[in-house]
Order: structure tokens, then sequence, then C-alpha cells
């Protein structure tokens, strides 16, 4: 008996001694980046307030365009003419400020390039590495380097192919984006038309 109770406490000890030096196994998944926000733009809804900021770093001339356009204006009255609940809102078509053209709508678009511009998608930047996470905002495109004036925020977390060009994140109301997403629509256009009131652009704070 006295056997046997040694050689359970030798195999106790041991027990203990081996889970306290065993290596901690290290996780493989590494950090998430964050995207460095160089401005801010501030838009006023007809379902309230949305700041989105802009990053300028990973993709400089997306941003320039977003906020040359919002500097002066151009987004007001600017309807969202898409919402898919749990996946998208989108906006930026100036066809929508004409009623008339509600059946192109979608198909409309300016830059401040005078034209469509290249995409910015570089497998290096942390914005292409955070991917379409929810309150991301990304072009809307017709294919590669088409770029204009519309965009998309991600409603939920989604696993599109790396074709938008990721810019930006909503940083205050998200609330206001999923209003906008519940508002009733059909054949995703909103019964009620949600407008864009005004824009205001700020650097960001270092």
């Amino acid at each position: 008996m006295k056997i046997a109770l040694c050689a359970l406490m030798l195999m106790v000890a041991c027990t203990s001694v081996f889970a306290q030096t065993s290596p901690v196994s290290k996780s493989i998944v590494s950090a998430v980046p964050t995207p460095m926000i160089t401005e801010k733009v501030t838009l006023e809804t007809s379902k309230g307030t949305i700041v989105i900021g802009l990053y300028g770093q990973d993709a400089p001339k997306t941003v320039a365009n977003f906020s040359g356009l919002a500097a002066k204006n151009f987004f007001k009255d600017i309807l969202f003419h898409r919402i898919v609940p749990g996946f998208v809102i989108q906006a930026g078509d100036p066809k929508t400020k004409d009623a008339s053209l509600k059946a192109m709508w979608g198909q409309g678009g300016e830059s401040i390039y005078d034209g469509q511009f290249a995409d910015e998608l570089n497998p290096e930047t942390p914005s292409y590495k955070v991917g379409y996470a929810r309150g991301v905002v990304a072009m809307a495109n017709a294919g590669p380097n088409t770029n204009t004036s519309q965009f998309f925020v991600c409603l939920g977390d989604l696993s599109l192919p790396k074709a938008y060009t990721m810019f930006g994140k909503v940083l205050k109301g998200m609330e206001v984006v999923d209003a906008i997403a519940a508002a009733p629509n059909t054949g995703s256009v909103p019964n009620e038309p949600i407008k864009i009131l005004s824009c205001k652009v700020e650097k960001a704070k270092k």
C-alpha cells in the first residue's frame, strides 16, 4: 500500500512539473492591422449623421477624389439608391437627383479626375488585410478601374472578392447606416427618398 501511494504521489508530481514547464503554444493568427485615418467626412443625411474616416495612406487617389467631391458639396441631394439589408447601402450617383432618370440610377458618376480612375487594391495595405468588415466604405464600380463617385457601406463582415477599393470606415453613425438599410424598399430602391443633405471635410487629428 505504501509503495502504491508513493508511486501515485510521484506521478502527480511529475504531471505538475510537466504542466509548468511545457511551452505555451502561440497563436498562428497575426493581429489585424489598423488602417491610418488621414481625413474625416461628415455626411448629414435625412436619417441622421454619418462620420467616415478616410484611409489616405492606403488609397490616396480614391480618398482625394471622395474628399474633393465632398469639399465642393457634390454629394448634396444625392440619394441612397440601393439598400440590401445585411449586405450594403449605396450612394454617390448624381443621376439620383433627377427622379425622371430613375431607370438609370446606379449608372452615373463623376470624379475630380474628369472620368474613371484606377482601383487601389494593394494586398500589403492594412485596409486590404481588414477587408470588407462591417462599417467599411468602399468604391462601387462597373468592373476593374471604373471608379467615379459611387460608394457603398458594408452592413456586415462580407466575403466579397477584393475588387472594390476600400478607402474608409464609419467612425460614428453606424446606427444611421442601419436605419437606412432598414427602410422599406422596392427592388432595393428605398420607397421614400433618403438623401445626403450636406457634407463636411476635415483633417484627422494626430
